[in-house]
């Protein structure tokens, strides 16, 4: 493999792309033209030979260091050691130059590399006076401090390597380790004296960058990364060393000193240097700081907690026993005054409990791991004392980790401190309450919820004297119960549920005062608790009983306010379960669940014999249930469908089959009632439940499918029933099962789509489409004719107004011609085609073909056929541009430039796309001959004002531009028409000013020049996009009539909805603003959000099951940071515009938060001087004209108003303002 890997190394070096390389090829090309007079085989010896003879001569040193460099590491170990002194007398010299060129001193350090690798531990044993190894490495080592960054780099990598690959011995380091790390700390010494000098001669606070003790820091980084975490002996001075550095304050310094830490601390973690480690905490905790030390404490506690985490990996057990006297030292921490330091603590303890608990003293704690955790938990309950007040939120952090590492071990450990944050919550005047439910709520799933109500219980039902209710735990239940017992919400929860409801029930029909709707949340607020018990509980066989499964089942029917609930426990119980079972790793599952994968089968297979009569009731509440709120039922129905016995299925499926046939005889389409909500019928709600059943069913019962399936595909007066039945196909698809079984009927199916082709309901394509394309990864060569009978029909929905049912007809396009493709050369028997003629001979598949399929519908009757086909043939010409051939290529561009000259704007329509497309994928050699005749016929639109006609033909133009060059489409456009490429020009021009703007800092500007999204995918992307959509949007905006960019002097209108500004009335210039406004916020019908309940879901983008929800525009600061926008942008603040004018808003409204910059008044001394001169109104009114704002500006620069800022005196006489600087645009602002 190395005379390989030299080869093309040397192969390289043949064919110089550089300059400087050319010299280094000529050596080469000597050396082996030497090699073929003397008939010599080409070995790495020969080469290395070769080169060395030619060594000494000081004409040629770069060039054959620079080959010596490439052949070292192949040639012989013992040839490298031969030749060791040699080398190493004619390299020091160029190493020993301060000033020798860096393209010289690289290859030699990887020369000196391969050399020293290749050494003997005899020859490490040579002392450094001599010429051996340990002289090689000190050179090496000043290298490594080398200034230049290439050159330091290349010798701290060759000593890392070296450290790396020590020869055999008996010792865990390398021998050149400590000679290696006594250099690099004496110079770190050296270094860090002379800074810390500096700093006192200098008498500066600010840690000033010092590169030289970085470039140390580097190379001890170096050392400590290959030298199994340090040699041992030199441990505790380099921790002293960097600690000294660390107190400096510098952030560069003290990174760099954390990351020689961490690579001292990966080193450790191997097995075999592992030993090192007690040593090394043993130092660093030696080196404390002080107490009060705000500078060093924080960075020396973060490295004891990565040194205590390294160690519990390496040593868990003796970690943990060893923990108590770091873990109390560190509590004493929080009762600093100092943040940082809390901070630092707490963190530190919080890693304490994540990594040096072992799984050992949860499974099966011994008599001395019960003795620390009791320490442990002493010293944590001391942390709740009024001493460490100020650092209860850091202390709550740590408990909270506590409650995390502990689990189930917490109880009765911590029962104490879970009591004592209960009670400090339960303190009105407690400010911590959100910090404290979080640490109850880990108690909770940590101890579950049994334990945590012994010591806080909730005192609802019978409250105790003196005792406060806790009604605020049951969220936190519901939020944190998980793996616990059933049997505690069957015995506690539920009484307490049935308490609370007899109370609301004695009220009767009588008005709701608020202690019944307090009943009535709290009732809700336990069932939801119910999910939390059920997820993987620990005694399922014996607390879910036959008892509890049908107080659900009449809570199901009963009560619907907690179905939702009961819906969700019911479906967790089975999921989770499920999730242990097909876990792999089952020692952890028992760790983390104490469940195993066996237990969990065995609690599936009890709960599969509950679930048929669970689906039974499932099934008759999902048929009365609303739309809306079905979801949940549904994802129930499907997880008991997982476990149900397969016997009880059938069963089931023939009684839901037979019910849904009587449904379809008597189904009667429901007169839907205005305002009113209805359930869909039965038939509807069986067909769901058929979908949802099919994965499941026994092979048997697939027959029974496909044939009820059948008969519903033909009902075309019920389109939802239709889409339904459609869906089944994409649901078996999904299951092995299912798509094995669609294989054994692909022959029944295809008829059976090819039937109903005339029955399909518009609703239902788009399920129909996803229907063939689940069948078209299992299609059978021996049935491709398939794909040309489905294909007018996929062709044609390239036009429907669905926009899921183009998209679908978009992707199955694609689907089909990558199965011609892979099919290639299969026979397609034509004659099998049902609108072709019976003798229509067969062809060999291949993607040229399927191109001829799509293309036969430009022979169609209809503008529309023909317009679908052409959008088909670019959609398929897209995706396939790279493999299609030439020749295709050429004839579709032929054709659809005559399509070009149709009178049809449908078809030309299509076409423009095809045009754009070809413009922006196919070769350029293809296109260029082709452009004479496609601009001009393209051109031709351009005068076309209907269906943006113009702005097409303007989009294609700049891709044609960009893609062919402006000389090029100039030439071939017709002259009327190069006015056209004009203003593209100028278009771009403007852009790129605006860019240019906008980067300065013109908000305004920068609005304009905003690139749009990304398409969903790389076609639409081509199609309705441009490469450059920065440049191309100002021209779309143009074409389509809007107002864009904007020239110097502009004034804007602010006009009133009910009537346009009369420019001749005397308070014009009120409405008149020499900034561009922006809209005012109003409101607008938006879409919320809402989930499978109908509950609305706010905050979130997805629009997926919405509904219309009249929504206020814009919302107000909640947070501390509302004060400091207030301060920079409330009403009476002012604020400099375009030209450094000042601006005060007078905008007079309830909505003080919402003043925008459009609303001010502009004061500029010279032009309000020029106003006042001509008796021009500098004022600004309200938005509505004759209202109390109109009478002019009141907030003039010194109080100035009335008169002296233009305003007509009374008696006086009219005047009309004086003129407009610039041209006046109608703002879009000021509509509300």
């Amino acid at each position: 493999m190395a005379s390989v890997s030299l080869k093309e190394k040397l192969d390289k070096i043949r064919s110089p792309n550089l300059q400087s390389q050319k010299q280094t090829a000529l050596v080469l090309e000597g050396i082996e033209s030497t090699f073929k007079e003397g008939n010599t085989s080409p070995t790495p010896t020969a080469y290395f030979a070769a080169l060395l003879s030619l060594l000494d001569k000081k004409t040629l040193v770069q060039p054959v260091v620079y080959l010596l460099d490439i052949v070292t590491p192949s040639a012989p170990e013992s040839l490298l050691r031969a030749k060791f002194t040699q080398i190493l007398t004619l390299l020091a010299p160029v190493l020993s130059q301060p000033d020798a060129d860096a393209p010289l001193i690289k290859p030699s350090i990887g020369c000196l590399e391969s050399l020293l690798l290749a050494q003997d531990a005899a020859a490490w044993e040579m002392s450094a006076a001599q010429i051996g190894p340990r002289r090689a490495v000190g050179g090496l080592l000043t290298i490594a401090l080398d200034p230049r960054p290439k050159v330091r780099k290349r010798a701290q990598d060759a000593l890392r390597k070296i450290l790396q690959n020590p020869p055999p011995s008996p010792s865990i380091d390398h021998p050149a380790a400590p000679m290696c790390a006594e250099t690099a700390m004496q110079s770190l010494r050296v270094l860090a004296e002379k800074a810390a000098q500096s700093r006192k001669e200098k008498k500066s606070a600010e840690p000033a960058h010092d590169p030289e003790l970085i470039h140390a820091l580097q190379l001890t980084k170096a050392v400590a990364s290959a030298s199994g975490g340090w040699p041992g002996k030199k441990i505790e001075p380099l921790c002293e060393l960097l600690l000294g550095i660390a107190r400096t304050g510098n952030d560069h310094m003290s990174m760099a000193v954390f990351d020689i830490f961490e690579m001292i601390f990966e080193g450790l973690a191997d097995e075999v240097a592992s030993a090192k480690l007690p040593r090394l905490v043993e130092v660093i905790s030696e080196l404390r700081p002080a107490p009060n030390d705000t500078q060093l404490l924080p960075p020396w506690i973060a490295i004891i907690s990565r040194a205590y985490d390294v160690r519990g990996q390496v040593a868990p057990e003796e970690t943990f026993q060893e923990l108590v006297e770091p873990f109390n030292m560190l509590a004493g921490y929080l009762e600093s005054d100092a943040k940082n330091i809390r901070i630092s603590a707490s963190e530190c303890l919080v890693s304490f409990m994540a990594n040096c608990v072992p799984k050992q003293v949860l499974a099966e704690p011994s008599i001395y791991d019960e003795k620390v955790l009791q320490q442990l938990v002493k010293t944590a309950e001391g942390l709740l004392t009024v001493k460490y007040q100020a650092a209860w939120l850091e202390t709550f952090n740590v408990l909270g980790a506590m409650f995390d590492a502990l689990r189930w071990r917490a109880n009765p450990y911590l029962l104490g401190i879970t009591k004592t944050i209960g009670e400090m919550r339960g303190n009105d005047s407690f400010a911590g309450k959100q910090e404290a439910d979080e640490v109850l709520g880990k108690a909770i799933r940590a101890m579950g919820p049994e334990a945590v109500l012994s010591v806080l219980p909730l005192n609802l039902a019978r409250p105790v004297k003196g005792q406060p209710g806790r009604a605020w735990l049951l969220p936190l239940l519901r939020d944190y119960t998980a793996n616990t017992n059933l049997e505690h919400f069957k015995s506690e929860l539920v009484p307490l549920s049935a308490a609370m409801f007899q109370r609301v029930l004695e009220h009767g029909d009588a008005p709701k005062t608020m202690e019944i709707k307090i009943y009535e949340t709290v009732v809700q607020q336990i069932w939801s608790i119910l999910p939390g018990y059920c997820d993987l509980p620990l005694d399922l066989a014996t607390a879910f009983d036959q008892g509890f499964a049908e107080m659900l089942v009449n809570l199901l029917y009963e009560q619907v306010d907690l179905r939702l609930d009961v819906c969700r426990a019911l479906k967790t119980i089975v999921e989770s379960n499920q999730a242990v079972a097909s876990c792999e790793d089952e020692d952890d599952l028992v760790f983390l669940s104490r469940i195993g994968k066996e237990t969990a089968q065995k609690n599936l297979e009890y709960l599969g014999s509950f679930a048929a009569n669970f689906l039974a009731v499932l099934f008759n509440i999902y048929t009365t249930t609303l739309p809306q709120k079905r979801g949940p039922v549904l994802q129930t129905i499907n997880a008991y469908l997982s476990i149900i016995p397969g016997d009880e299925l059938k069963v089931m499926f023939d009684n839901v089959c037979e019910k849904l046939g009587e449904a379809l005889q008597e189904s009667v389409p429901k007169e839907k009632k205005q305002g009113q909500e209805q359930t869909p019928s039965t038939a509807h709600s069986l067909m769901d439940l058929v979908v949802t059943m099919s994965v499941y069913l026994p092979v048997e019962s697939f027959e029974a499918l496909f044939n009820m399936a059948s008969v519903v595909i033909f009902k075309d007066d019920d389109p939802q029933l239709q889409k339904k039945a459609y869906k089944l196909v994409p649901r078996l698809a999904d299951s092995e099962k299912g798509r094995v079984a669609l294989e054994k009927k692909h022959a029944e199916l295809q008829s059976l789509f090819l039937q109903s082709k005339e029955k399909v309901s518009a609703p239902a394509r788009r399920e129909r489409l996803a229907a063939i394309a689940a069948m078209m990864p299992s299609l059978p060569d021996t049935t491709l004719h398939f794909i040309p009978a489905v294909l007018p029909e996929v062709v044609i929905c390239c036009k429907e107004q669905n926009e899921k049912a183009r998209t679908a007809a978009f992707d199955l396009l694609v689907m089909m011609g990558n199965k011609m493709v892979s099919s290639e050369g299969v026979m397609v028997d034509n004659s099998k085609v049902p609108h072709m003629a019976e003798g229509t001979p067969s062809a060999p598949a291949s993607l040229e073909l399927y191109f001829t399929m799509v293309g036969a519908g430009l022979a169609g009757s209809t503008p529309h056929m023909i317009s679908a086909s052409i959008t088909a043939i670019t959609r398929i010409l897209y995706e396939f541009r790279e493999t299609i051939s030439t020749a295709v290529m050429e004839e579709l561009v032929e054709t659809m430039n005559l399509y070009l000259t149709s009178s049809n704007r449908e078809i030309v329509k299509s076409v423009l796309g095809f045009v754009k497309v070809s413009t922006i994928s196919l070769p350029v050699e293809l296109m260029l001959p082709r452009l004479p005749n496609m601009i001009p016929n393209v051109m031709v639109w351009s005068h076309e004002h209907k269906g943006h006609f113009r702005a097409k033909v303007k989009h294609i133009l700049e891709r044609m531009v960009r893609r062919f060059g402006v000389e090029i489409v100039t030439k071939h456009c017709p002259e009327e028409d190069r006015k056209l490429i004009t203003n593209i020009r100028k278009t771009k021009e403007r852009s790129k000013r605006r860019k240019e703007a906008a980067k300065g800092g013109d908000e305004s500007d920068a609005e304009l020049t905003g690139k749009r999204g990304r398409m969903e995918s790389a076609y639409d992307e081509a199609l309705y996009s441009s490469d450059e959509s920065d440049q191309s949007d100002d021209s779309d905006v143009e074409m389509v009539g809007k107002k864009g960019a904007r020239k110097g002097g502009n004034a804007y209108i602010v006009e009133d909805e009910d009537e346009p500004l009369d420019l001749l009335d005397r308070n014009a210039l009120a409405n008149i603003s020499s900034t561009k406004p922006t809209k005012a916020k109003s409101r607008s019908k938006t879409k919320a959000k809402t989930d499978m309940d109908g509950k609305l879901i706010l905050g979130k983008d997805d629009d997926d099951e919405v509904m219309d929800v009249d929504m206020q525009g814009g919302g107000e600061e909640e947070s501390g940071v509302g004060a400091y926008v207030a301060a920079l942008k409330g009403k009476d603040v002012p604020r400099r515009g375009l030209r450094g004018k000042l601006k005060w808003s007078n905008k007079k409204g309830d909505d003080d938060d919402d003043e925008e910059d459009g609303d001010g008044m502009e004061i500029d001394e010279s032009a309000a001087k020029a106003s006042k001169a001509k008796g021009g109104f500098r004022g600004r009114g309200d938005r509505s004209r004759g209202g109390p704002g109109g009478r002019g500006g009141a907030r003039g620069r010194g109080g100035k108003g009335g008169i002296a800022s233009g305003r007509r005196p009374l008696g006086g006489e009219k005047r009309q303002g004086g003129p407009m600087q610039g041209r006046v645009m109608k703002s879009p602002r000021g509509r509300r």
